[in-house]
């Protein structure tokens, strides 16, 4: 049995690999692999929980990264409102 997780572990890595031999990008790789162990858990189906696992990975990845960006879109805005209420303070100071 551990043969055979280790196997479809391995499998499940060499699928998130590109064919340039780069690494995949490590949400899908962790997923992959959270899934693929998963899978073989829950009645043999190591291959398609890698797929799901890396399909969910990637969503994961990009949520965050959109949450990301938006955080520092709001705080940049911030940062420029109160640049132009301190500039319209000095001003009114001349």
């Amino acid at each position: 049995m551990n043969t055979k997780l280790v196997a479809s572990l391995l499998v499940s890595l060499s699928l998130t690999l590109p064919a340039a031999g780069a690494f995949a990008k490590p949400s899908c790789a962790k997923g992959a692999v959270a899934g693929a162990v998963g899978g073989h858990f829950l009645g043999k189906h190591h291959v398609l929980g890698a797929a799901v696992g890396c399909a969910v990975g990637h969503h994961m990845n990009k949520k965050q990264q959109k949450e990301q960006a938006q955080a520092q879109a709001n705080a940049q805005a911030q940062a420029n409102a109160q640049a132009a209420a301190r500039n319209q303070q000095a001003a009114g100071r001349r």
